[in-house]
């Protein structure tokens, strides 16, 4: 029996029991959100008056907005990877964006299939090259999704309009805006997935280049926006492709009340990492200061690459019209998404995030812990470890700086004179952390 099979069946046990009328009522459904190289800036809630996010304002007001949720990592294979483990970039296999996932990781998908779920993903999942060993790259269907339609790699997930896209694992001829498709798949999995809990992945690929959105949703931001060519509206344009993705948001939510299936669901939204500044984006995230108030981009591990937009909305469970600064790491997703459904991440498989249902439903205070990340691709070494309100940064081999982002959030001012021995004892961590990276 393969490993992680095995691991599966030990996750279970005891939770298939007949239903009994003492039982505790069905478990909840789990959608997750989730944007791609969105700004922790570019949504209403967190401040945006460019343009309007009512349907993720909504949301906002109905759950609980987290102020300092961190990605995993800085690009899209390895934040999405971390996401769906629950580990580490150094433990899961995929540090960089030509990583792929190994067969061996259990992903949050396979643990809710195992405890009955139905699971479909709708949107981008964005495989590396073939593993040592192995002809083939990872498929999401291998990895516990029942369902699957969208892209597979990072290069054809840029189109905004694609003219093809995997269905299952057939690559079909398809036509019109990539995240109105996603949109589409998924208010007919919610139409269909009455009868049993589900979980519905749903990586939009917004606001991820290429800058473009249907020509309606452009419309409606023309003139709004200082333009380099004003008959090349690119900043109307980013801002269409936030609207729209607002409005895909509101779609599926809508779909949910109309199953009444809103009041048993947990939803949550986010952004793989921060905006980009880089050539593809077109100047228009740098422009429009996605990733305001914070420094720093995509690729970076300043503020403004890893700390991004959060909700989570459980009507009854999690407090609504709430903002918390209490610290969660994308790694948490998997240990307390499973502990809302009843289950829990199995020991073996190594899981570095932490149940933080206590912070979500009760509004508890997140465990102390020291957090870190690293970016050492494409011709980048940068490192760095959290503690609370302190942060640590390495860029390129420099000297370490410190940072208070609680109470300096753009990182401008150095502290490590201040602070030298805690500057030590992080340093000292992340070196002890570096050190754990597995080695296939």
């Amino acid at each position: 029996m393969p490993r992680h099979t095995l691991a599966l069946g030990l996750l279970v046990i005891g939770l298939t029991a007949p239903a009994r009328a003492s039982d505790p009522p069905k478990a909840p459904n789990v959608v997750l959100i989730l944007a791609d190289d969105l700004g922790w800036g570019d949504v209403g809630f967190n401040g945006r008056k460019a343009w309007a996010t009512p349907n993720l304002d909504r949301l906002a007001q109905a759950g609980t907005v987290f102020n300092r949720w961190y990605s995993a990592a800085v690009v899209c294979a390895p934040s999405r990877a971390a996401l769906l483990t629950g580990k580490d970039t150094i433990h899961d296999g995929v540090s960089r964006n030509n990583d792929d996932l190994p067969s061996s990781e259990v992903t949050l998908a396979e643990a809710l299939k195992a405890n009955g779920y139905a699971t479909a993903l709708f949107g981008k999942w964005h495989h590396g090259k073939p593993r040592p060993g192995s002809k083939t790259y990872v498929h999401p269907m291998d990895q516990g999704f029942d369902e699957f339609f969208g892209f597979t790699d990072a290069v054809h997930a840029w189109e905004k309009f694609p003219t093809k896209l995997w269905h299952g694992r057939e690559l079909k001829p398809v036509e019109g805006y990539a995240d109105d498709l996603f949109a589409n798949h998924a208010i007919d999995f919610i139409a269909r997935s009455k009868d049993k809990p589900f979980f519905l992945y749903v990586p939009f690929t917004t606001s991820h280049f290429h800058i473009e959105a249907p020509e309606d949703e452009i419309a409606l931001q023309r003139g709004k926006f200082v333009e380099q060519d004003p008959n090349v509206p690119l900043n109307a344009t980013y801002a269409a492709m936030v609207t729209r993705l607002d409005k895909n948001v509101g779609r599926l939510l809508a779909a949910l009340d109309a199953g009444k299936l809103g009041e048993n669901t947990l939803v949550i939204f986010t952004s793989d990492h921060g905006a980009t500044f880089e050539q593809g984006n077109q100047g228009t995230s740098n422009a429009l200061d996605s990733n305001q108030p914070f420094r720093g981009q995509k690729r970076t591990l300043w503020e403004g690459g890893i700390r991004v937009p959060a909700v989570v909305r459980w009507p009854g469970r999690v407090k609504a019209g709430v903002r918390s600064d209490q610290i969660i790491h994308m790694t948490d997703v998997l240990p307390t998404v499973l502990a809302a459904v009843g289950a829990a991440a199995v020991p073996a498989w190594k899981v570095d995030g932490r149940d933080v249902l206590p912070v979500w439903t009760l509004g508890a205070e997140a465990p102390e812990r020291t957090l870190f990340w690293e970016w050492r691709g494409e011709g980048s070494d940068q490192r760095a470890a959290m503690l609370g309100r302190f942060k640590l940064v390495v860029i390129n081999g420099g000297k370490p700086e410190l940072f208070d982002v609680a109470a300096d959030q753009c990182e401008r001012r150095n502290i490590v004179a201040e602070h030298p021995a805690l500057a030590k004892r992080l340093q000292g961590e992340l070196t002890k952390w570096l050190a754990t990276e597995r080695k296939d």
